[in-house]
C-alpha cells in the first residue's frame, strides 16, 4: 500500500489552507491556542496514526509489534495503534475540521510526509515538542534532516522514516547504466518509462536533471519542467504516470525506467537483482514522513515518550530492519552491522538504508511549495498528468 501517494485535485481537503485577503491562512490556529491540558501524567495512554506496513511485526504474530511492545513494557504506557493513513491529502480532509475549529482530533501522534507537514505547520495545527525531554532525539538525529525549510531545527517534527526519489531500472533488459536522468529520454526507452504523478513526490528529481538546485527553486523552473513532460507525453515517450503501481510495472518488464522509492527498490531487489536503484549524478531528493503532534492533544509527554523510544539506536535498528527505507538515526547502523545474522548485519552496508558520504553529497531536501503557488501548480500539474 502506497505511503508516498498521488496527490490529487484540490477540493474540499484543501479549503483549510487558502489565504484570507489580509495573507493569513483562514484556518490558522496562535500559539497560545495550540496546546490542551495534558493527561500524561495519569492516564498512561497515546494514540499513534501511522500508515499502513510502516512498523516492524512479530513473524509469528503480525498483530504484534515488538518496538511497540517494548515501550508499552518499559514505560507503562498503552499504546493505540491504528493504519489510517493512506492518502496525505483522505488524512488531511479527515481531520482539518477539528483543528481548524480548535477540536481535539482523538489522535496524540501522527505521520505525515513533510510537503504535508509543511501545511500543518504553517496552519499552526502541531505543537512545538520539549527537546529537553527527547535527549534521543537531539543527540541521534541525522543532520541531513535537522533543518527543514518548512520546521527550522525541527521544533514541531521528528522525521519516522526517510527517504530517496530516484530512478529504478532493470539493467539487465536495458543492456546498460543510468547514471543521469536525461538518460531516461534516450530514444531505447520511449514507451518504456514512467514518471510519479503526484506534483510534490516528482518535480524535483525532475529539476535536479535540469540542474536546479532543488532547495531554491524558482517558478520559472517548474514550468520548464512541466513544459519538458508534456513534449514527452506528446510523443509517446513517458509510458504513463505512478502511484506505488510502477512497481508491477518494473517487476513485469512493461517499463525498463522510472521514477521510484528507495524502500520499494530493496524489496524488489529480493525477488530480482537486476533491478538497480540510482542516485543520478545530477541529484536526487531526500525526503522524509515524520511524526508530529497535532493540537489539543490530551497525551503530549507521551507522545514524545514515544518518539525519543524510537530514537535509541537499537530500536532505530530493529524498525529500519523492517521497513527499509533510509534511517533517520545513522547510529544505528553500527547496531546492525554487529548483528551476528548475516542477512541484518548485510543491511548496514545498504547505502538506501545508510546512504554512504559520495551519496549524501548529491542528496538535497526540496524548499516547499507555498500555499500562494500550490492551487495554481497543482492545476498545471494536474493537466500534463491527466489527473
Amino acid at each position: 500500500m502506497s505511503r508516498r501517494s498521488v496527490l490529487r485535485a484540490f477540493g474540499a481537503g484543501a479549503a483549510g489552507v487558502t489565504l484570507a485577503g489580509c495573507g493569513v491562512p483562514a484556518a490558522f490556529v496562535e500559539p497560545g491556542d495550540r496546546a490542551g491540558r495534558d493527561y500524561s501524567a495519569g492516564d498512561h495512554t497515546l494514540h499513534f496514526a501511522n500508515w499502513p506496513l510502516y512498523i516492524d511485526t512479530d513473524d509469528e504474530d503480525e498483530s504484534k509489534r515488538p518496538t511497540l511492545d517494548a515501550f508499552s513494557e518499559r514505560t507503562g504506557i498503552s499504546v493505540t495503534y491504528t493504519e489510517e493513513i493512506n492518502d496525505n491529502d483522505e488524512f488531511f480532509g479527515k481531520i482539518s475540521p477539528a483543528l481548524m475549529n480548535h477540536q481535539q482530533t482523538g489522535r496524540d501522534l501522527i505521520v505525515i510526509s513533510d510537503w504535508m507537514a509543511a501545511r500543518f505547520v504553517r496552519l499552526g495545527w502541531v505543537q512545538e515538542m520539549d527537546r529537553a525531554k527527547q535527549p534521543n532525539v537531539a543527540k541521534y538525529l541525522d543532520p541531513q534532516l535537522r533543518s527543514p525549510a518548512f520546521d527550522k531545527g525541527r521544533t514541531q517534527s521528528v522525521p519516522w522514516q526517510s527517504g530517496i526519489t530516484g530512478i529504478a531500472y532493470n539493467r539487465k533488459r536495458l543492456g546498460r547504466e543510468i547514471r543521469h536522468t536525461s538518460e531516461l529520454w534516450a530514444d531505447d526507452l520511449r514507451g518504456k518509462v514512467t514518471l510519479l504523478s503526484g506534483l510534490d513526490e516528482s518535480f524535483a528529481l525532475l529539476m535536479q536533471g535540469n540542474g536546479v538546485d532543488i532547495t531554491r527553486w524558482e517558478r520559472d523552473d517548474f514550468y520548464d519542467i512541466c513544459d519538458q513532460v508534456e513534449k514527452l507525453v506528446k510523443t509517446k515517450h513517458i509510458r504513463r504516470f505512478t502511484g506505488n503501481d510502477y512497481i508491477k510495472d518494473l517487476s513485469t518488464g512493461d517499463v525498463l525506467a522510472c521514477q521510484a522509492y528507495s524502500g520499494d527498490v530493496i524489496q524488489l531487489q529480493a525477488d530480482n537483482p537486476d533491478i538497480e536503484f540510482v542516485v543520478p549524478e545530477e541529484g536526487a531528493e531526500l525526503w522524509a514522513e515524520s511524526l508530529m503532534i497535532p493540537n489539543l492533544a490530551r497525551h503530549k509527554r507521551n507522545a514524545e515518550k514515544l518518539i525519543d523510544h524510537y530514537y535509541e539506536p537499537e530500536v532505530a535498528a530493529e524498525l529500519a530492519t523492517w521497513v527499509n527505507y533510509v534511517c533517520p538515526v545513522p547510529a544505528a547502523r553500527e547496531v546492525l552491522a554487529s548483528s551476528k545474522d548475516e542477512e541484518t548485519a548485510a543491511l548496514a552496508e545498504d547505502p538506501l538504508i545508510f546512504p554512504d558520504d559520495d551519496m549524501r553529497k548529491r542528496l538535497a531536501i526540496a524548499r516547499d511549495i507555498t500555499s500562494e503557488e500550490r492551487t495554481e501548480f497543482a492545476k498545471k500539474w494536474n493537466a500534463v498528468v491527466g489527473l
